[in-house]
């Protein structure tokens, strides 16, 4: 099926806005740099990207008569706050599953920001002592037997929708939105930077501006921050998902090696620990332009970009759009860090 044709449920206001960061640009003394606003897209508990990617698989869900969405993340994971809401929203249950994905000792982790939403929100929150990885996990597939065992009907959505079938639609979508709103602008992005943790956003857009070239012959480079401290795996995963959603969409062509970038030098050797140039992004986006990025996922890649930006990987004549994911609601389980 060609993008147009999968079923999509809208979640949010409409295109997420775009807006140049004027201050940050002029900073950094290199390329124009603007952002595109993924955490303040939707209505749905401060929204976030996973809000794009459960538009295209909640028709499922509504077709498979579930009536509880089973998922999984770390503690102050911003994927199951936006299940949890969706679940919300379409009147279902919520079972997640919260394990300690990043050993960051606060004594209110578990208690403030996301899980403190998901709760609010009627979700079932169990917390697990299992560590980071970005695979299918069992504590999540016992979950879903406990809902059967419990005789409700789970619909399964593995961490940050990635592994889902269906996850890279919402951000192939995002491709072909960026491409309407650059004519409405009268500006063309030639480089897109993009936190990546589980994959499933960066293949998505991938796969999209594949597509947009197939159809223009513009060509956009895609360069995707590693924040997970798990190179391998997540460079591995991008790839899989990104051509499985190229396949979904009929690109019609084998995606090239050179449009598949995952670079790290950001991440530092945990998941979810800040390092120095994690900092120094948070506070040079909140002091130039007042735009919140997190510790965990914002923060690392729009320190890339600041690097890249600054060591000419990025050129100065380039168009730089960021994609802001969202994340800020786990700000406040990381309050000590400025403090």
């Amino acid at each position: 099926m060609k993008l147009h044709e999968f079923p999509r449920h809208p979640l949010t206001f409409g295109p997420s806005p775009v807006h140049r960061l004027a201050r940050l640009t002029a900073h950094l003394g290199g390329a124009e740099v603007w952002a595109k606003r993924e955490d303040v897209s939707s209505g749905l508990a401060y929204g976030g990207n996973k809000v794009r990617k459960l538009e295209y698989i909640v028709p499922d869900v509504l077709a498979s008569g579930a009536d509880t969405l089973v998922s999984i993340g770390g503690v102050q994971s911003n994927h199951t706050r936006q299940v949890a809401a969706v679940a919300a929203h379409l009147g279902l249950k919520a079972r997640l599953v919260q394990e300690k994905w990043v050993p960051w000792d606060d004594p209110v982790n578990d208690k403030v920001g996301n899980i403190l939403l998901s709760r609010m929100m009627g979700a079932d929150v169990r917390l697990d002592p299992s560590g980071f990885d970005i695979g299918i996990r069992r504590s999540w597939e016992d979950a879903i037997r406990e809902v059967e065992e419990a005789g409700g009907t789970p619909y399964p959505i593995p961490a940050g929708a990635s592994e889902h079938p269906l996850g890279g639609l919402g951000f192939a979508n995002w491709a072909f939105e960026v491409a309407e709103q650059e004519q409405a602008l009268g500006v063309r992005f030639d480089t897109v930077v993009v936190c990546t943790v589980t994959g499933s956003t960066h293949a998505g857009m991938i796969a999209g501006f594949a597509a947009l070239e197939e159809l223009t012959g513009v060509r956009r480079r895609v360069l995707g921050i590693d924040a997970s401290a798990t190179l391998a795996k997540t460079t591995d995963q991008v790839a899989r998902i990104a051509r499985h959603t190229a396949e979904l969409i009929e690109l019609g062509r084998d995606l090239r090696d050179d449009e598949i970038s995952v670079l790290e030098g950001w991440a530092g050797d945990l998941y979810g620990i800040p390092v120095d140039s994690t900092m120094e992004a948070i506070r040079l986006g909140a002091e130039l332009e007042a735009m919140i990025t997190d510790p965990v996922y914002e923060g690392k890649s729009l320190a890339g970009l600041i690097d890249l930006v600054g060591s000419g990987g990025i050129p100065r004549d380039s168009t730089v759009l960021y994609a802001h994911l969202g994340g800020q609601p786990a700000l406040n389980a990381y309050h000590s860090l400025w403090a």
